[in-house]
């Protein structure tokens, strides 16, 4: 471990509790241990973090171990976890805001100049926007995701919580500000090429507008997107690819372990990139003509990369309207019937409600 690595995971311990409940908030304390479903925030039982303890050794307070996979870390895994990060220099930035942390290395005060501002909608002001947001648990935008029918919010790292994130309806309007459900755009090697802002509606959630703000254009990219996506697990041989992330999340909640990439449109989920080692896709259509277009083009693209590609298709608009109006039993027997039977048995299990 790094000299910065070994400081920052010191400075965690020292505040361990606080830890856990920012980025664990599905577990709980039990005496001196906060106990929680696994380093992702899952809700559960079998991992347990010490919250008090010297500050480095066998028995170090933020030291934490899996007892259902032998995993085993210190608070930095938790956050680079947690919050679906892959770059060290990411977690540690992160550490630092938790923390209330300055940068490591400013700039010599003779050279100093302020950190120039990032192009508008490039990769590095995606980036620096995800990075300035935090995660959903107990924000307005996991409120926004249930009041959505979606429960299923394990391992959703790559969404976060943006407060007061800018909004210019157009180039001759002023800039407004409204809270914001922030998704992280990631290539196939993890690292983030963009963000997904969804703007909300800071009164709460309505049938009218679904919990997105009164605003003309309550959704906007910004970033590298072609054949990239905002993602949930980690890809094998079988994966799920759609377009929104609330259609996405919503399948989460009839298979939650099979990993899944919303990629923003019909336009990007056509041109999404497939990982190498991916044998069966399932390509999850919504029902209109963009939506059969993509699904057409993304699944002969499928064929010839020698990727088995099947549809699932919603019984209405989407899979998170049949969630909505016709409830997770409907859904759940609407998706069974269109995987394939070995995937049956492998990835619809029982729904935890979290």
């Amino acid at each position: 471990m790094t000299r910065d690595a070994s400081d920052l995971a010191h400075r965690l311990g020292r505040q361990a509790e606080a830890v856990c409940r920012e980025y664990l908030s599905s577990g709980r304390r039990e005496g001196r241990y906060w106990m929680v479903g696994d380093v992702r925030n899952t809700p559960g039982r079998s991992m347990f973090v010490r919250l008090t303890g010297p500050e480095s050794g066998k028995g170090a307070a933020g030291k934490w171990t899996d007892a259902a996979t032998g995993e085993h870390g210190d608070l930095l895994d938790v956050i680079r976890e947690s919050c679906g990060l892959v770059e060290f220099r990411d977690v540690a930035d992160e550490a630092r805001r938790f923390l209330a942390l300055p940068h490591p290395e400013p700039e010599p005060a003779s050279s100093y100049r302020r950190k120039a501002p990032a192009p508008t909608g490039s990769p590095l002001a995606a980036k620096r926007l995800f990075s300035m947001a935090k995660p959903i648990a107990g924000t307005l935008a996991e409120s926004y995701l249930r009041n959505r029918g979606i429960t299923a919010l394990h391992g959703t790292g790559t969404l976060r919580f943006h407060p007061r994130c800018y909004y210019r309806p157009d180039e001759h309007s002023p800039t407004e500000t409204w809270p914001a459900l922030i998704g992280s755009v990631t290539d196939l090697d993890g690292h983030q090429t963009g963000a997904h802002r969804t703007w909300l509606d800071p009164h709460g959630f309505s049938e009218a507008r679904l919990g997105k703000a009164p605003i003309e254009t309550p959704r906007r990219a910004m970033g590298d997107l072609l054949g990239n996506a905002v993602r949930f697990g980690v890809v094998g041989d079988v994966m799920a690819a759609g377009e929104g992330i609330e259609t996405m999340l919503s399948l989460r909640c009839v298979l939650p372990e099979m990993p899944m990439a919303a990629a923003l449109s019909a336009a990007h989920l056509a041109a999404l990139a497939l990982p190498l080692t991916l044998r069966r896709l399932y390509i999850v259509r919504d029902d209109d003509p963009a939506g059969e277009e993509a699904r057409d083009n993304l699944a002969a693209r499928a064929e010839t990369e020698g990727v088995e590609a099947l549809t699932i298709a919603p019984m209405l608009g989407d899979l998170n309207e049949d969630l909505r109006l016709r409830g997770l039993d409907s859904l759940t027997a609407s998706v069974r019937v269109q995987l394939a039977p070995q995937d049956v048995a492998r990835f619809l299990k029982a729904v935890q409600i979290a």
